[in-house]
């Protein structure tokens, strides 16, 4: 990387440190980019902010379509700002198959927390990774703590099909389910509800207040019958509208009870080191991959083998023992 750009990713820092929003912005953009000059723009980008991330409570939030997810985190955020917080919203939408774009729009549905000087939402696409979270949440949570937000929040797709990926990058992770009955919880993965460490009951307003309150009863002996994330801490069972407001702040309070528990003990600090070692191989993983794709003899073979393996001509296993040959040049 020549002199000119580390100074720029040096002087972007800077910027965000001082709490420019649109620099913010353009420091997410840059480290979502997939170029290769900007690899190492947003490296030393990262390397100059890292320093003075890590402040802030990281919150995960997801649950099944339709439970309110973004109507529930205006809500909260709104209460948090009022309370002298500073609020970062990463709302990672669906990607558009065709264009890789992102489906939903974030801002609108968070309207006016998205206005609010003290908060900053960032929708990004999950560009079809697994896990119902950006490629590159990890690092845009670490931009917003350097940008001095002291409470981040990640959204995410939904339950889906691997949602541990929101569980090595967060503090805590809230699961919001609907008035349904415990019966709900057997359309919910297993391992899903296992990692939540605290289960929110929203929409419990109206004609369903009552549902409501059958419902987390249902699901408190449904989490006693599975294994808790943390053996100091037992994932409590809360009611909630974010239609109204009714419960948002228990469910604030409960966030940092469960911090003032993690830190006594240790666990916090932790389960962060084991996050950043998650991240790396992650890292690694990734890296692999994509100087495999773009050996030369692998991509010259690849779109062969693979329709060979789509034909039924070739195992599975046979093509990839003999791309990685040729990519280990044996």
């Amino acid at each position: 990387m020549t002199d000119a750009s580390l100074a720029k990713a040096a002087d972007l820092a800077g910027q965000v440190r001082a709490g420019d929003r649109r620099a913010l912005a353009r420091a997410i953009t840059l480290i979502e980019s997939t170029k290769i000059d900007h690899l190492g723009e947003g490296e030393a980008l990262l390397e100059a902010l890292l320093p003075h991330s890590g402040k802030s409570v990281r919150v995960g939030i997801s649950g099944v379509p339709g439970v309110g997810k973004s109507t529930f985190i205006e809500r909260l955020g709104l209460d948090l700002v009022a309370a002298g917080h500073k609020v970062a919203v990463l709302a990672v939408d669906p990607s558009s198959r065709v264009s890789g774009g992102s489906i939903l729009g974030d801002k609108t549905r968070m309207e006016e927390l998205s206005r609010h000087p003290a908060a900053f939402i960032r929708p990004s696409p999950t560009g079809g990774t697994l896990g119902g979270v950006a490629r590159r949440t990890r690092e845009a949570m670490l931009i917003c703590e350097a940008a001095g937000f002291d409470v981040v929040i990640v959204e995410t797709v939904g339950v889906g099909q691997s949602e541990t990926a929101v569980a090595e990058m967060v503090d805590i992770f809230l699961l919001l389910l609907l008035p349904g009955g415990g019966d709900e919880l057997q359309g919910i993965k297993k391992g899903i509800v296992e990692l939540a460490d605290v289960v929110v009951v929203n929409k419990a307003d109206g004609d369903l207040a009552a549902a409501a309150e059958r419902a987390a009863a249902e699901y408190h002996a449904a989490l006693g019958l599975l294994r808790a994330p943390n053996p100091n801490w037992r994932p409590p069972v809360l009611r909630c509208s974010a239609l109204t407001g009714a419960g948002i702040a228990a469910v604030w309070e409960t966030v940092q009870k469960h911090r003032a528990v993690m830190e006594a003990n240790g666990a916090r600090a932790a389960k962060r080191s084991a996050q950043a070692g998650a991240w790396m191989w992650s890292e690694v993983r990734e890296g692999l991959l994509r100087e495999f794709r773009e050996h030369p003899e692998v991509s010259a073979a690849l779109a062969g083998l693979e329709a060979e393996v789509r034909a039924g001509q070739t195992p599975p296993t046979a093509a990839a023992r003999r791309l990685i040959r040729l990519f280990l040049g044996k």
